[in-house]
């Protein structure tokens, strides 16, 4: 699978190179701030796993990766160079793909069609020249084979396919069109624990086959297999920065849970034992048992 991925990364990326960097970016709708002096990096060959809650500024700051909204503050970098992104497109030239989460692949429409959304091959440059369906055909069948994923039948609509292997079609779709970063929104949000293997295994791939992958995710469980560099929003600002080997899986669990808001409210809500003692509970004992 890594090899098959490797096929199509671009050959050069140097592993630890530096493709996407953030510092002191901001973003705000008229008064409200969403997010505030985030400071990120994306590099070659490694996953950065961005964790939070509803509403703690993750969609906010793909769009601006993305280049679906511009920040307002700080500065974005792509290989060095100062960039503002206009729209999607431009993030895409730049090698910056996007699967989100529920608009990875359009249900209706075949495996092939998918495969080649937004890159379709045509016979010209007309507005109304026809797709060149058969070579579409034989190209997705046999990409989506090289990465491992088998399809019944490269015709059927891709709704017919599991929850994991549409989010490793749209996968295979940003690596092969060229992609150098890959954000992932939510890959695993809504999958059992045997297709959500199957997602993380493909972003580990990606890892290893040299792109810079984004992971956004609520779940610290499967950031902690896959990710090298761990960051946690809260109201639109950093909570915690920490590489991989400076944060354990229990730590990062804590942080999502509440952290010190949760200890302070296990404080709060204590209530006696059954042998008369106090029970005041623990945000960590909290995790364990929920």
């Amino acid at each position: 699978m890594t090899d098959a991925l490797a096929d199509h990364a671009d050959r050069g990326l140097r592993r630890g190179q530096p493709l996407v960097e953030l510092t002191g970016v901001g973003k705000s709708y008229g008064p409200v701030r969403a997010l505030h002096d985030i400071d990120l990096r994306v590099v070659a060959g490694e996953v950065i796993c961005v964790l939070g809650d509803n509403g703690a500024g993750k969609s906010t700051l793909i769009k601006i990766i993305s280049g679906l909204h511009r920040h307002t503050s700080g500065v974005l970098k792509v290989d060095g160079q100062a960039v503002t992104f206009g729209s999607p497109r431009e993030a895409l030239d730049h090698g910056i793909a996007t699967v989100y989460q529920d608009l990875a692949v359009v249900p209706l429409m075949e495996v092939w069609r998918n495969f080649f959304l937004g890159s379709e091959l045509t016979s010209g440059r007309f507005p109304l020249a026809g797709m060149r369906v058969r070579e579409m055909r034989r190209i997705a069948d046999q990409e989506l084979r090289k990465m491992g994923i088998v399809v019944h039948d490269i015709n059927q609509p891709v709704a017919t396919l599991s929850g994991g292997q549409r989010q490793c079609v749209a996968i295979a779709r940003a690596v092969y069109f060229g992609a150098r970063v890959l954000i992932l929104d939510e890959p695993t949000a809504a999958l059992g624990v045997k297709q959500s293997g199957v997602v993380l295994r493909y972003v580990a791939a990606a890892r290893d086959a040299g792109l810079g992958v984004v992971f956004i995710t609520h779940n610290p469980q499967h950031a902690h297999l896959v990710g090298d560099h761990f960051v946690i929003l809260k109201r639109g600002a950093t909570a915690l920065d920490a590489r991989r080997g400076r944060v354990t899986l229990d730590e990062l669990t804590a942080q999502m849970a509440g952290g010190d808001e949760l200890a302070e409210l296990s404080r709060e809500l204590a209530r006696p034992s059954t042998d008369g003692k106090r029970n005041t509970g623990s945000a960590r004992g909290s995790e364990h048992r929920s």
